[in-house]
């Protein structure tokens, strides 16, 4: 029997574990193992590894098993994440991490960050492994098995010098290894009108409430998980405790594992903060996810300071560039309302502009813990799936 290269044996234990969709960002020393997973799974590639850690918790909440592979530096951009939401909500995530800046190391940015990550780790609470020879690969097996059992995100820390010797040319197999031409076709639309803010944001989300019959909805950090818990709490809402900037990739996660339609309520703020999750979302194109880019240009949970959508950026024309075509720019209740039902008959991925006047209601907390609300939200979309 012909022995496996360490990129072939990770690839048989992540089959084995069962893992049914990866995340993935690049690097130079995982480049012969990437284009087995792209073969093998199937595959997000990431602009910006937060988003992974939404899509992934997204995906896993609507009953797939995600996993992510990244380099290690994407672990700095990562942990605020993995506390607020993969650890507070009890959210799974094994993550095969590129180990930099330790063993053989030829970029000296590389080295703090890489030196110091274990008890970067360690200090944050979060489960890691060391696989520092192909002898050891068999270890992440436990990182994916613990991920799952204990509703945590374990990361396996990859030393280059687990892959040295390996016989593995995927890479080099490829037809054309290099970047290719640029070859694509841009479609934009654009509302040609400028729309008085008439509604406040309670007035929005309200209105999509009371339209809402057997939809998932997942709403950004704050007042506005309040407003809609106020407004029809229903065990389809997941709400946000943190993580700020993730909803629409938490939304777009699940869109890709499940058929039932997704509705997010997104803020200017948080599209601002990541961009990034409008590429992912335009570059997929669930069919059943709507956006609904809530604008009152404001900060509106941490006292209504400015945001750069009140003077500088326009959402509907931010999400065309990123490749959403089916956009709309709205400000009143009823043009709302039958704008949401129309998105969800679309058959496209949508995206409703809301143009708001900054304020927030007195709407009390959710009387939930993360994981009370998570735990019910996954019972909900499972059972009725």
């Amino acid at each position: 029997m012909e022995m496996q290269t360490p990129e072939e044996e990770v690839i048989s234990i992540m089959k084995k574990e069962g893992i049914d969709l990866t995340a993935t960002l690049p690097c130079d020393r995982i480049k012969n193992l990437l284009p087995l997973v792209s073969e093998n799974f199937r595959e997000i590639k990431l602009t910006r590894e937060e988003n992974g850690i939404g899509i992934c918790a997204g995906a896993y909440m609507a009953g797939g098993k995600p996993m992510m592979l990244i380099q290690s530096t994407g672990l700095g951009n990562m942990i605020n994440a993995l506390e607020s939401l993969n650890i507070v909500c009890g959210i799974p995530l094994p993550i095969l991490s590129s180990w930099r800046g330790v063993y053989k190391e030829g970029i000296e940015a590389q080295v703090p960050l890489g030196t110091h990550l274990p008890g970067i780790l360690e200090g944050a609470g979060i489960a890691y492994t060391i696989i520092d020879s192909p002898e050891k690969i068999g270890l992440l097996e436990d990182v994916i098995r613990d991920a799952y059992e204990n509703l945590r995100p374990h990361v396996a820390l990859v030393s280059p010098k687990t892959w040295e010797g390996s016989t593995c040319c995927a890479w080099e197999a490829l037809e054309t290894p290099e970047v290719p031409k640029k070859e694509k076709v841009c479609k934009f639309r654009l509302t040609q009108k400028v729309l008085k803010p008439l509604m406040v944001r309670n007035d929005a989300i309200s209105a999509v409430a009371a339209e809402l019959d057997g939809e998932v909805t997942v709403t950004n950090i704050g007042v506005p998980c309040k407003e809609l818990y106020a407004a029809r709490d229903r065990d389809l809402n997941f709400y946000m405790f943190g993580s700020m900037g993730l909803v629409s990739s938490i939304g777009l996660g699940i869109a890709l594992c499940t058929d039932r339609q997704v509705a997010v309520f997104d803020g200017d703020g948080s599209l601002l903060m990541n961009p990034n999750a409008l590429l992912e979302i335009g570059r997929e194109a669930p069919a059943n996810l709507t956006i609904i880019a809530l604008d009152n240009g404001a900060y509106g949970s941490t006292g209504s300071q400015e945001t750069c959508a009140l003077r500088y950026i326009d959402l509907e024309i931010l999400a065309n560039a990123c490749g959403i075509p089916n956009t709309h720019k709205v400000n009143t209740e009823e043009e709302l309302a039958y704008l949401y039902k129309d998105s969800l008959s679309a058959r496209q991925t949508s995206f409703l502009h809301v143009i708001l006047k900054p304020g927030n209601t007195k709407a009390p907390n959710i009387p939930l813990s993360p994981a009370q609300a998570t735990e019910r939200f996954i019972k909900a979309l499972r059972d009725e799936s």
